[in-house]
């Protein structure tokens, strides 16, 4: 025989109670609220946890009154014990130093001191303190609270609020509302004074701020996970569509390598005077493989474009292209000047395209980012590869143009290719309050057959 549990949601209609009223239901489950918060395992030991030391005020303390702020919240509840312990001593009949007032005052404190390790309980033991501080002290004024009292249950009430949540004040202050009304009804005849009017409106008030700062806190920190969501999905999303272009990109030049082995494979017999047929069949198995290849490429990396992407019809940039957008970025009114070390060279059509991207990403954050500085592009052509640095100046003060806000996703672009070719990248804040981009691209001895 097997057994099978199945687990209801919270919440959900029990079986059996299709018949039930929604009254009944609602009754029902704020009883079951009731038991949770205040009845089940009430004296169960939940210490207060340090206070948090990353908040915009503390974080700008020193390293030790950072340290202490973190215990501050102790500091502060074994401070009101002791005025609740003063306070309770001196408030009964006969003040001083007589057992009855030190009694009186240590019951009062007791409770205010057991929030710091045990919330729930010490709501009940300020309860249960409340009618024998009153009866220790028989000639007072004051019920069901004595003064001590009192100032011990108004703050218990607000510290296990905030250790709590909205639905456990409710319940605290319900309970203490019946509590005042039983005590002035059946034991409150003899006493000139009662205070439970006046705890119940205090105490509504200091719960009502409490539950509005948990509200707040609660919507603060969803809208700081939804934020933080939307920052990773935008991230995600500019490192897919940069993917992307790189995908197009790198489709368009390897479409284009192809297409010509492809045509060159079918006209090289037609140069060759009486070919040998091995020549022709190694050529015909050329240019079909070529095909073949061209075919799935677009097959394969056809599903990263868009159904209304076309093809450029100019082909993709390089480095010869390089002084137009020089060009275009002086027209825009940045002052950049170019250096080209090295023996200039072809280099492989995608470590062209990627450096001519790389440099118009770096020149455009300058613009956007230090308008109005001046930039220096270098260009490297070295034995292993290629280099590149973009470096540009402070923006100059005072300044008319404001620089623009930007996410970063710039460098997330430029990593994305220095990464697709095996590269090495460095980006950052200069000495002088600039901003640099250091790039090299390898370029290996097949990649220059290939090319």
């Amino acid at each position: 025989m097997t057994e099978t549990t199945h687990q209801q949601p919270a919440g959900a209609p029990r079986a059996g109670d299709g018949h039930r009223s929604p009254e009944y239901r609602l009754a029902r489950n704020s009883l079951r609220g009731l038991r949770e918060d205040l009845f089940l395992d009430p004296f169960a030991y939940r210490p207060l946890p340090p206070r948090r030391t990353d908040g915009p005020f503390v974080r700008r303390l020193p390293e030790r009154m950072r340290s202490a702020a973190e215990r501050l919240p102790h500091v502060l509840v074994g401070g009101i014990a002791l005025l609740t312990l003063l306070i309770g001593a001196v408030s009964g009949s006969e003040p001083g130093g007589d057992a009855p007032a030190l009694l009186t005052g240590l019951l009062c404190a007791l409770p205010v001191a057991a929030t710091l390790t045990r919330p729930v309980g010490a709501f009940w033991l300020s309860i249960a303190a409340s009618p024998v501080t009153a009866l220790l002290n028989g000639g007072g004024y004051d019920w069901p609270w004595m003064p001590g009292a009192f100032v011990s249950h108004l703050t218990v009430l607000v510290v296990v609020a905030l250790r709590t949540r909205p639905r456990t004040a409710v319940w605290m202050w319900v309970v203490t509302a019946a509590y005042a009304v039983l005590a002035d009804v059946f034991m409150g005849g003899s006493y000139y004074y009662t205070n439970g009017g006046p705890m119940l409106i205090t105490s509504a008030f200091a719960l009502l701020v409490v539950c509005l700062w948990h509200v707040r806190h609660t919507a603060r920190q969803e809208v700081t996970a939804q934020q933080t969501v939307t920052e990773q999905e935008r991230s995600r999303r500019t490192l897919l569509e940069e993917r992307t272009t790189i995908a197009r990109e790198l489709h368009d030049v390897v479409a284009h390598h192809m297409s010509v082995v492809a045509i060159q494979a079918e006209a090289a017999p037609y140069r060759v005077e009486n070919p040998p047929p091995e020549l022709e069949r190694a050529f015909v198995t050329i240019r079909e493989n070529a095909v073949a290849a061209l075919t799935e490429l677009r097959r394969i990396l056809g599903v990263v474009r868009a159904e209304d992407y076309e093809a450029p019809d100019a082909p993709q940039p390089t480095l010869a292209d390089l002084d137009a957008l020089l060009v275009n970025v002086r027209d825009a009114g940045l002052t950049v000047e170019k250096a080209v070390t090295g023996a200039v060279r072809e280099l492989p059509q995608g470590v062209e395209l990627s450096a001519y991207r790389i440099v118009q990403e770096a020149l455009s954050n300058s613009l956007r980012h230090a308008p109005g500085a001046d930039a220096r592009v270098e260009i490297g052509y070295v034995l292993g590869g290629l280099g590149i640095r973009v470096v540009n100046g402070p923006m100059p003060e005072p300044s008319l143009v404001k620089p623009s806000p930007g996410a970063g996703h710039g460098i997330t672009g430029m990593r994305e290719r220095v990464a697709m070719l095996n590269g090495e990248m460095t980006a950052g804040p200069t000495e002088d309050g600039g901003y640099e981009v250091a790039v090299f691209l390898p370029v290996t001895a097949a990649d220059k057959g290939d090319a």
